[in-house]
């Protein structure tokens, strides 16, 4: 019989040559008035202190380990779901043969620190809605010792300091290779009746900009190559090519829609899963005004990567 599991989570973590962000994180997971059960970092060939920081890391938490993948060429689309997905499968496998009970599945990029009781505060209001499928908190940034909320769908969770509900997890075919699998996750979810949701009171405080790994400018010609992917209505594409070009630094409406109508002119291929790419072209000006009124409701300052 698996063992009770109630307020039981897994965390998985990305992490490339992390060695100025990853102590402070680790710091912020450990000192967690709930602790996950198990925390599986996914060193992604890092060349840097890394390696050296995980070692001192799982000598010091039992519930903390380490898998290494080879260094391989990155790239802004498929890479980061590859890293992910890689640490999905060896945790749930490590679980499975290790009777290791859980509820909730979690992601944590090596660049967000959490408040003391996150976790603690997101299972809560899992316990209080059965319906709840996925859940963050809110994402912020530190300027000067003063928070900033970064803008975002009230409605929608940050890929970031996610919390998956198991059943929901499974039910929408867990965590996929693709071009921003947080958003595919979150459709998969919304078509299967589960409910989303971002809490502003559950903070989580980035040290980088989302969408800048590899600069905003790249960054956001990904998310307009990733609205043809997806096969985005042609109303979106327009929406959020105008919502960031209102929105300082001005330039990231003509990166998005440079990447999207790069990814016209050059037929790029689009996501195979048609229940997703029926999903995005349904979408017309009912959505638009909801996404609207969303993102007003909140005070904030940059737009989110992979936004529905």
């Amino acid at each position: 019989m698996e063992p009770d599991s109630k307020g039981r989570y897994l965390l998985i973590t990305p992490a490339r040559n992390e060695e100025k962000n990853l102590p402070e994180v680790s710091r912020s997971v450990a000192g967690q008035k709930i602790t996950p059960v198990l925390w599986i970092i996914v060193d992604d060939g890092s060349t840097d202190g890394t390696p050296h920081i995980l070692e001192d890391l799982k000598t010091k938490y039992s519930w903390i380990r380490s898998i290494r993948l080879p260094p391989r060429p990155r790239d802004i689309t498929f890479h980061y779901s590859y890293v992910c997905k890689q640490g999905f499968d060896y945790t749930l496998e490590y679980c499975r043969e290790n009777g290791i009970g859980y509820d909730y599945i979690g992601l944590l990029d090596a660049d967000t620190i959490l408040e003391e009781n996150y976790f603690g505060k997101l299972i809560d209001e899992f316990e209080k809605d059965s319906s709840l499928g996925i859940a963050s908190g809110g994402v912020y940034y530190d300027t000067g010792g003063k928070l900033s909320r970064e803008v975002s769908d009230k409605n929608l969770p940050r890929g970031t300091g996610r919390l998956w509900r198991k059943a929901c997890f499974l039910e929408t075919g867990g965590y996929q290779v693709e071009p921003s699998p947080d958003s595919i996750s979150n459709t998969k979810a919304i078509l299967r009746g589960w409910q989303l949701k971002q809490y502003a009171d559950v903070v989580e405080v980035q040290t980088r900009k989302t969408s800048a790994g590899e600069g905003l400018w790249n960054g956001y010609v990904k998310n307009g190559w990733m609205a043809h992917y997806v096969d985005k209505s042609l109303p979106m594409v327009l929406f959020n090519t105008l919502y960031y070009c209102l929105k300082s630094p001005y330039y990231t409406g003509t990166a998005y829609f440079y990447g999207y109508l790069n990814s016209v002119i050059k037929k790029d291929v689009k996501i195979q899963d048609m229940e997703i790419r029926n999903y995005y072209r349904s979408q017309g000006l009912g959505f638009l005004f909801s996404r609207v009124s969303g993102v007003l409701n909140n005070n904030s300052t940059e737009p989110e990567q992979g936004e529905q």
